[in-house]
């Protein structure tokens, strides 16, 4: 399929979800003839070719297209997926190459990255967990094992965490998380007074809360910071495979635990929970570390999380004027702070 027929790819294949008025790249015909010839180029390195209609979905936090693929560098048709990220999580594309080095058993291989443009093509990763969990019974077992292994993962990347930073991912270490509330808090105005005056008030026992949780000796690590069952690929029955980077910092890895945990209790009932939190913390068990203290510190960082998805509704594109349209989701994460976390505990 030539330029001249992706560029006018029909309008009823766009997929804009909630934010109709979204402005992304994607409306200048320019930056899509490009974006489509890189991908072309990219795919005749390895064989491939355009073999159908793309489909397009654009948010406010990024541009992605399926992009239908046969040759002889397939086995098989199938698809590869390009994404365009906005400059605030531009470090998307690095960073998935850097965990393919060095932890390419748990995330996808990218066929393609431009750091300079914020571009990346993706291979096909299969069926979404989400997919499945939608059309068959899954037991707690897979998010026990899902969990678990995520936390392997993160272990693995503690020695890598400087190396992540620079290559753009958010510092949100845990002894910092005060002063990223102070300018999360300070950008919020989408805050109604009463709410922000709770905020505020809230603040020295955040303070406390962030000293506690460095004290207990887990390191800072990646934390990707939206792990729900849209992020995941299931290929083996005690295997995942993360993908999605676009929200993640450098933080304490604890900050992770909770959306996936809110997802398994949306469809289990929150007896499950218990389970899931001693599949995540036994990786981190180790001398000087017990159980009550991983606990405590699993409590601390499920509610401080609300700050990376807090910071994460701000990588958006840039609109002509105007406040970005996920400005009130930021402030609603933010509030989340004031919620008590379903892990006993003070």
């Amino acid at each position: 399929m030539a330029i001249r027929q992706l560029r006018q790819q029909r309008a009823d294949t766009v997929d804009r979800g909630a934010y109709a008025d979204a402005v992304t790249p994607w409306e200048q015909e320019s930056w899509r003839v490009s974006a489509l010839g890189w991908v072309q180029e990219r795919l005749a390195e390895r064989g491939l070719r355009v073999s159908g209609d793309l489909a397009v979905r654009l948010r406010p936090w990024s541009v992605l297209v399926r992009v239908p693929v046969d040759g002889r560098g397939a086995e098989e048709p199938g698809a590869v997926w390009f994404k365009a990220n906005p400059p605030a999580s531009a470090f998307e594309g690095p960073l998935t190459a850097a965990l393919a080095r060095w932890v390419p058993e748990h995330v996808l291989e990218p066929l393609a990255v431009d750091a300079g443009r914020a571009w990346v093509l993706l291979p096909d990763g299969g069926e979404l967990f989400r997919t499945t969990l939608s059309r068959a019974a899954v037991e707690p077992l897979a998010w026990e094992h899902l969990l678990g292994q995520y936390a392997h993962l993160q272990r693995a990347l503690v020695p890598h965490a400087g190396e992540i930073e620079r290559l753009g991912v958010p510092c949100a270490r845990t002894a910092a998380l005060p002063e990223v509330f102070d300018r999360l808090l300070a950008g919020a105005t989408a805050l109604e007074p009463q709410a922000r005056a709770r905020l505020e008030r809230l603040r020295p026992r955040l303070a406390h809360w962030c000293a506690e949780l460095a004290s207990l000796g887990v390191d800072d690590t990646l934390d990707h910071a939206d792990l729900h069952d849209g992020q995941l690929f299931w290929p083996a029955p005690d295997r995942f495979t993360f993908f999605d980077w676009g929200d993640a910092a450098v933080s304490h890895p604890f900050c992770s635990l909770r959306i996936p945990a809110e997802k398994a209790m949306a469809r289990y009932g929150p007896d499950v929970l218990p389970r899931l939190l001693d599949a995540y913390l036994e990786p981190w068990t180790g001398p000087g570390r017990t159980l009550a203290d991983l606990r405590r510190a699993a409590r601390l960082g499920w509610r401080l999380s609300a700050l990376s998805r807090a910071a994460s509704w701000g990588r958006v594109f840039p609109a002509p004027s105007g406040p970005p349209p996920v400005a009130a989701q930021g402030a609603e994460s933010l509030l989340e702070l004031l919620n008590e976390p379903p892990i006993p505990g003070r």
